[in-house]
C-alpha cells in the first residue's frame, strides 16, 4: 500500500455491489478463542489484515498450529489452556490493541513468561484498564508507568475470581476478563457502564462455555473447557460504515452491501444514519452462528444533523469519523459526545477529525468529549493527513470524493490493518485515484 493517495472530486456517483470483509473483532476472537479450544476450529471469511494477522503470529510463536486452507479460511488446531508452550521471543502486536488486551487476559492464567509489546501507536495506549484488574486476580505484570504502557512483561500464574465495575465500556477490557476469568478459582464477574461490543460472549456460548447476564453485567465461573465449532465470519460493519457514507452524501449513487454483521451492539451506524435522514434498507436478514446478519442497500439521500451520545456511542465509536464527515455535509448543526474513548485509539481521533475536516473546509468545534459540526460544508479538495490511523485514512478518501478538485491523503498505508481492498475496491467503484 502506497503513503500516500490523491484523490479527484467530486465523484458523479457509485454504483454496484461490494462483500464487505471479514469482522475484524470476530476474526480476532475466532482465532484467539480457537487455539484455546481441545480440538479443530475451521474459520470461514477470517479477515487477513494486519491487525489479525497479529493475533495469528503470537499464537503460532505459542506452538497454536494455524493453517490457511484457502482465501480468508483458517483451520485453527486448538491446544487447550495447558497446551500452549512459552513464547521464544517477544510477542509483537504489531498496531492491534485487541491482540494486546484479550493476550494479556488469556497469557494472565498460564504458567509461563512472556513479553508484549507493539508498535509506537500501541506503546502510547492506556493499558492500565486491563492490567490493573488483571494483578488484583493474582496476574504478575510488569512494564512503563507501574504496569500500564507497553511494553508488559507477564508471568502467569494462579488466578481467583474478582468483581471489576468498568469504568468504560469496553469490549476489550470485558473480554480480557471473562478470559482470565476461565483460568481463575471462583467467579469472575464484569460489569460496564453501558453494553460494549458481545462478540466474545456469543463465541465463548459457541464454544460450550456458560456465562451468566443480567444487563450490562456479566459472570462466568472458572475452569471451564472451550470445545471446538466451526466459525463463520460475517462482514465488519465497521468497514461497511465508509460505503454507507459514500454513498449516502454523494448524489446517484446506489451500493449493495452484501452480508453484513448487525449485532445489535454494533448497529449505531446504523440507527444515526437512518435519524439523519439516510435511505438504508436491510435484506436477507439471517445468522452466521450466534451472530445476526444482512444484506444493505444504501442509496443516496439528503442528511440532516443530530444529536449523538450516552449509550449509543459504545455501539458506533469506530464509525465517528466517517458520521464526521457525513455531518459536515448534512444540514444543520450535529452533537457527538461522551466520546473520549476517541483520544486513545490509534490517533486522538477527536483531534485529528476537527484538524483535518477543517482543511477541506467542514466547520468543527472540538470538545474534550466530542464534537460540534455545523453542516452544509461545501468541502475542497487539499492536502490532508491521517496520522497513519486507519479509519481516518478511509475516513478522508472518501471526504476526497465530495470535494471539489484534488485531496492527497496521507498515511494511507495503515489502511490494511482493517480493510486490505479498500482502495481496489474504491477504484472498481470508478474513483479517479493516483
Amino acid at each position: 500500500m502506497v503513503e500516500q493517495i490523491r484523490v479527484q472530486g467530486p465523484s458523479a456517483g457509485m454504483k454496484g455491489e461490494l462483500m464487505i470483509p471479514g469482522d475484524k473483532s470476530i476474526s480476532h476472537r475466532a482465532v484467539l478463542l480457537g487455539a484455546l479450544t481441545e480440538g479443530t476450529v475451521e474459520i470461514s471469511g477470517f479477515l487477513p489484515g494486519a491487525d489479525c494477522l497479529s493475533s495469528v503470529s503470537c499464537l503460532r510463536q505459542m506452538g497454536v498450529e494455524i493453517e490457511e486452507t484457502g482465501p480468508g479460511a483458517l483451520k485453527v488446531h486448538g491446544r487447550g489452556w495447558q497446551g500452549l508452550k512459552e513464547p521464544s521471543d517477544v510477542l509483537d502486536v504489531g498496531n492491534s490493541g485487541t491482540t494486546m488486551r484479550l493476550l494479556l487476559g488469556i497469557l494472565a492464567g498460564t504458567d509461563f513468561f512472556s513479553v508484549l509489546t507493539g508498535d509506537a501507536s500501541i506503546r502510547r495506549r492506556p493499558m492500565g484498564r486491563v492490567t490493573e484488574p488483571l494483578q488484583k486476580m493474582g496476574a504478575r505484570i510488569q512494564g512503563r508507568s507501574q504496569g500500564k504502557l507497553a511494553p508488559l512483561a507477564i508471568q502467569g500464574g494462579k488466578l481467583v475470581g474478582c468483581q471489576h465495575l468498568s469504568a468504560v465500556a469496553s469490549a476489550q477490557v470485558k473480554s480480557a476478563l471473562l478470559l482470565a476469568g476461565l483460568r481463575a478459582e471462583g467467579k469472575t464477574e464484569v460489569q460496564e457502564p453501558a453494553v460494549s461490543r458481545d462478540h466474545t460472549e456469543r463465541m465463548l456460548r459457541t464454544f460450550g462455555v456458560e456465562i451468566g447476564q443480567e444487563g450490562n453485567r456479566l459472570w462466568v465461573e472458572g475452569g471451564q473447557k472451550l470445545q471446538a465449532a466451526p466459525v463463520q465470519v460475517p462482514g465488519d460493519i465497521s468497514s461497511a460504515a465508509f460505503w454507507l457514507v459514500a454513498a449516502s452524501i454523494i448524489p446517484n449513487s446506489s451500493l449493495y452491501l452484501k452480508q453484513v454483521g448487525v449485532n445489535p451492539t454494533r448497529t449505531g451506524i446504523l440507527d444515526v444514519l437512518q435519524a439523519m435522514g439516510a435511505r438504508i434498507q436491510l435484506m436477507n436478514y439471517r445468522r452466521f452462528g450466534d451472530e445476526p446478519v444482512a444484506d444493505l442497500l444504501v442509496e443516496s439521500a439528503e442528511l440532516q444533523g443530530v444529536e449523538i451520545g450516552g449509550e449509543l456511542i459504545p455501539r458506533l465509536i469506530d464509525e465517528i469519523p466517517v458520521l464526521a464527515l457525513a455531518a459536515a455535509v448534512a444540514r444543520g448543526r450535529t452533537i457527538i459526545r461522551d466520546a473520549a474513548e476517541l483520544r486513545v485509539k490509534e490517533s486522538d481521533r477527536l483531534a485529528a477529525i476537527s484538524r483535518e475536516l477543517s482543511k477541506l473546509g467542514a466547520t468543527i468545534e472540538e470538545m474534550p468529549d466530542g464534537l460540534i459540526i455545523e453542516g452544509g460544508a461545501k468541502l475542497v479538495g487539499a492536502r490532508v493527513e491521517s496520522y497513519h490511523d486507519h479509519r481516518m485514512a478511509m475516513t478522508l478518501l472518501i471526504a476526497g470524493l465530495v470535494a471539489h478538485g484534488t485531496t492527497t491523503v496521507s498515511g494511507c498505508e495503515a489502511i490494511p490493518v482493517s480493510y486490505p481492498d479498500f482502495v481496489s475496491s474504491l477504484q472498481r467503484l470508478g474513483a479517479n485515484l493516483d
